[in-house]
């Protein structure tokens, strides 16, 4: 096995912190192996003002450094799985899923309670297409407004008043060790991203030292949910552009796995669920997607697609 690997990573803060967590483990297992981080700057790192949607196009916090791996700059990267698209660029592959963190959205806000007890025409922040939907489907006098940046300069807006509430990822508050009063929202009401508070390793197929190097870090678990997840997302093909999730999970033996699609302003709001054997996991998913098309997701995809 080689002694020195390179890994490439975004360089926000979380991202950094992901990739340090990795690499912590790795060390554990291979103390005698030297790992060099290398900052990537990718396109979605760039455009701060703009919805994500807005932008279009697949990959936005990730092209950079898979090209970065086909010229063989980098030995395998870390990523968020969410910002992960779900076809991958031949010759990449995920190597590995380390266990989950916690997948759940979180509120927080300068009100107490919960997504109930905000005000009516209350201010809430994000910039996700899926969160926005399912607020309104709830919520409809809520005001969604746009919200980019990084936590700290979210929250910053936040308690600056620009909002009431902003809408943030559990999982990233918790690798940050952010200590901030807040409420996760049941996955069972609020659906997370497909891959939410799940990070992914990506390698280029056929290097054995890095097959070897990389295996201790696969969760059995964490993986078969997010192929699940992924296989949902893969049949559906929205990206960022069409409100839908998906979040898998295992119980009693079984996988359970949930998901929605959704009009932009949440009036017409398709939700399934489905659970079955997780050895047939990406079955699962793609039947979940069927379900929804069924229901009228096809109709959403052909018009936001379109």
């Amino acid at each position: 096995m080689k002694k020195v690997f390179r890994v490439g990573t975004r360089g926000s803060k979380l991202a950094l912190r992901q990739t340090e967590w990795v690499l912590s483990r790795l060390k554990e297992y291979f103390p005698e192996v030297h790992f060099e981080t290398v900052i990537l700057k990718t396109k979605g790192d760039k455009i701060q003002d703009v919805p994500l949607a807005r932008i279009g196009g697949k990959g936005l916090f990730v092209k950079e450094i898979e090209e970065a791996l086909l010229r063989r700059d980098i030995d395998f990267a870390v990523h968020s799985l969410k910002d992960v698209p779900s076809e991958l660029p031949e010759g990449l592959y995920l190597a590995a899923f380390p266990p989950r963190e916690d997948p759940r959205d979180t509120l927080v806000s300068r009100v107490d309670g919960g997504l109930a007890d905000l005000p009516h025409g209350a201010r809430v922040g994000t910039s996700s297409l899926r969160r926005a939907a399912q607020l309104r489907h709830r919520r409809p006098d809520l005001e969604i407004l746009p919200l980019r940046g990084n936590v700290d300069t979210r929250l910053r807006k936040l308690f600056e008043g620009q909002y009431e509430a902003i809408l943030l990822a559990e999982a990233g508050l918790r690798r940050l060790g952010v200590s901030v009063e807040r409420t996760p929202l049941p996955v069972e009401e609020f659906l997370p991203a497909v891959g939410q508070g799940i990070l992914a390793v990506e390698a280029r197929e056929g290097d054995k030292d890095l097959a070897g190097l990389l295996a201790p870090l696969n969760h059995e678990e964490t993986s078969l949910c997010a192929r699940a997840e992924r296989a949902f997302l893969r049949r559906l093909e929205g990206g960022c552009q069409v409100p839908l999730a998906a979040h898998a999970r295992l119980r009693n033996g079984l996988l359970e796995i949930w998901g929605f699609i959704a009009d932009p302003e949440g009036r017409r709001f398709y939700r399934a669920v489905r659970e079955g054997d997780p050895r047939k996991a990406e079955t699962l998913g793609r039947t979940l997607a069927e379900d929804l098309l069924s229901q009228g997701g096809e109709q959403i995809l052909a018009e936001l697609l379109s």
